[in-house]
């Protein structure tokens, strides 16, 4: 196997840019010098910027590494999944291209995932960020509809991402109240 193609990306890897190759199921290492990353092509990207110093980004790994796979596989297409890899964010990171990745897509918590949408001329037109660990169900809610979502706001359009802080609350306090409901069902079963 050539050495700039990984089966996964981990906290040994080099530091640097990859992208996702369904074909072959491997990330190939595209470059850690120079500038931040540029889609290569016209499509939809899901950058997952990844610190190895980030627990959190462990636990993002094993939703993460399954579900670009099995989307590739799926849906295929236009969707890329790519990995921009530091220790800490742009601060220590022995490549150029990631530290710089970091602060083109303005990343200050890890995990984050980053989901673009590029033109034919390669240009960046749309784009949605996801700060923390995000789910299965999570990516394929923002991905399901993305490039509609995409074509909308490039028509000037407002759109929402289907996910937003207040969404995440708001789902946060109903996971609570069901919980505590159940707690008090099972204590009145009991009695």
């Amino acid at each position: 196997m050539n050495s700039k193609l990984f089966k996964k990306v981990t906290t040994e890897s080099p530091h640097g840019i990859y992208i996702y190759r369904p074909r072959e199921k491997v990330w190939e290492f595209l470059r850690a010098d120079g500038g931040a990353f540029e889609p290569p092509e016209k499509g939809v990207y899901v950058i997952y910027f990844d610190n190895t110093k980030c627990s959190a980004c462990r636990k993002y790994d094993e939703t993460w590494f399954p579900f670009a796979e099995k989307w590739s596989s799926e849906k295929g297409g236009n969707t890329k999944f790519v990995i921009i890899l530091c220790d800490w964010f742009a601060r220590e990171c022995k490549s150029q291209a990631a530290a710089e990745s970091f602060k083109k897509f303005d990343v200050h918590a890890s995990p984050t995932t980053v989901v673009i949408y590029a033109d034919e001329n390669r240009a960046i037109r749309y784009q949605e960020k996801y700060e923390g660990v995000m789910y299965e169900f999570e990516l394929k809610l923002v991905l399901d509809k993305f490039e509609e979502r995409a074509q909308k706001a490039m028509k000037g359009e407002k759109v929402s991402p289907p996910i937003s802080k207040e969404s995440g609350k708001a789902l946060e306090e109903l996971i609570l109240q069901i919980i505590k409901a159940l707690a008090l069902g099972e204590k009145k079963g009991q009695e």
